[in-house]
């Protein structure tokens, strides 16, 4: 939430983050159908995906519906708030305006 325009809004039925208040970046997944994960999904760069699960699966999968499009999920209690935090705002770049790009260089 400390991202420029960052909002949160309930979508199919787990918390959603959206850069500029339209584009995904992040998705909740708390044990969703009763996959067994708590964890987060975010899109990542062409790649990212692959050589994540590959690297370290306990942390990493893909998820259903949007793992075709690249993005992984990240099981909470297997990541560090750092490294958290650093896919999170890959993802957040990956998807917000240019306006907003703007907005958080200014703020760094």
């Amino acid at each position: 939430m400390a991202l420029p325009e960052t909002t949160e809004k309930l979508s199919h039925g787990e918390p959603t983050f959206f850069a500029g208040g339209k584009r995904v970046f992040a998705m909740l997944s708390n044990n969703h159908h009763n996959d067994g994960h708590v964890a987060v999904w975010i899109p990542a760069p062409p790649g990212l995906q692959e050589a994540l699960v590959q690297e370290a699966p306990r942390v990493y999968y893909r998820p259903p519906y949007v793992g075709v499009k690249g993005w992984v999920g990240i099981e909470l209690e297997r990541i560090g708030d750092d490294e958290l935090a650093a896919h999170l705002l890959q993802a957040w770049t990956m998807v917000a305006p240019k306006k907003l790009l703007a907005a958080l260089r200014k703020r760094t």
